[in-house]
């Protein structure tokens, strides 16, 4: 017997489609792209590369995503401050790289991203991981200014967070030839 959703789980499934559906194109594609690569789902480079430069942006998102095992490895489960500099050190590094793509480009797409590729158990630490990669310098000022002031006071200071796993992984779409469907 197949088992069912219970109605909430199907309005919080809605509500993160429609999180999805209210980023950029730029952000959608990036989103899948990277999920693709950060959960080893599908051959990215075959499916998202465009050209070269994309092709070794690609390449290099892969290595970085390398670390993700370990950071998932590394999730403390309290806030002892021995624990959390092996994990927040990987976290923000690769943050700081997918926030140096340009495609994210709010805290709610980068919270979207790290949800799925890291699990619902790091929801506390993506405020931290967020504002640190993005005042990093190697963005340009006016990204760490959008970035920064992207994140909603409420975000920053939650006194905490869902442990639900998130249900929506967006993936690629096959495009459809219109003219081809029957009428």
């Amino acid at each position: 017997m197949a088992s069912r959703m219970k109605p909430a789980e199907g309005a919080m499934t809605l509500a993160e489609m429609k999180e999805f559906a209210g980023f950029t194109a730029a952000t959608q594609r990036y989103v899948r792209r990277s999920l693709d690569i950060g959960l080893e789902r599908d051959d990215a480079l075959e499916r998202w590369s465009r050209d070269v430069v994309e092709a070794a942006s690609i390449r290099a998102q892969a290595r970085m995503y390398d670390r993700l095992a370990e950071v998932r490895a590394l999730m403390p489960e309290d806030s002892d401050l021995d624990t959390i500099e092996p994990f927040m050190a990987p976290l923000v590094t690769v943050s700081a790289f997918d926030l140096s793509q340009g495609r994210l480009t709010t805290f709610s797409a980068y919270r979207f991203l790290y949800e799925r590729l890291i699990g619902a158990e790091v929801r506390p630490w993506l405020p931290a991981a967020f504002c640190s990669a993005a005042a990093l310098p190697h963005l340009h000022p006016d990204l760490r200014r959008k970035l920064l002031q992207s994140i909603s006071e409420a975000a920053a200071t939650a006194s905490g967070w869902s442990n639900r796993q998130p249900a929506f992984f967006p993936q690629w779409v096959e495009k459809v030839d219109a003219t081809a469907l029957p009428n």
